[in-house]
């Protein structure tokens, strides 16, 4: 792949993760107020359909920017990326902050979840990339 393909693909990464993000902030933003539209919340309006959410949007989230920022750090023999890192510790002080409003509720059980998407998305990047190195 020629170097200006490479760059094009990786500023392609770079945005999508940047505008899920930015996706995330709002969908956050707005159940903080009290203020999710309704189609958000009919999407996980199931039992344990709001962990079931924790694991798609932040394996998502984790997916794209593992994908834009591969740059990691070894810990022991796992290695990561360090914006994965940044996204694990962004997701637990967000789930701390729903003790700060009173439409949200803090759960240790919902941040488990986001960094079970986290991770698999993580993995599912990492996999993807061994892939297409190997072709």
């Amino acid at each position: 792949m020629n170097l200006l393909r490479q760059k094009t693909k990786t500023m392609k990464a770079k945005l999508a993760a940047l505008l899920f993000f930015l996706f995330f902030l709002y969908i956050v933003c707005a159940a903080d107020a009290g203020h999710l539209p309704a189609f958000f919340r009919s999407l996980y309006d199931f039992p344990n359909g709001d962990r079931v959410g924790h694991v798609i949007i932040y394996g998502i989230l984790g997916f794209l920017i593992s994908r834009a920022f591969p740059a990691g750090v070894r810990l022991g023999r796992v290695s990561l990326p360090i914006a994965i890192i940044a996204l694990l510790v962004f997701s637990a002080l967000e789930e701390w902050s729903q003790s700060i409003f009173s439409t949200r509720t803090a759960d240790p059980i919902d941040l488990a979840c986001s960094w079970t998407g986290i991770f698999l998305g993580n993995w599912v990047a990492i996999f993807r990339r061994e892939r297409q190195k190997a072709k």
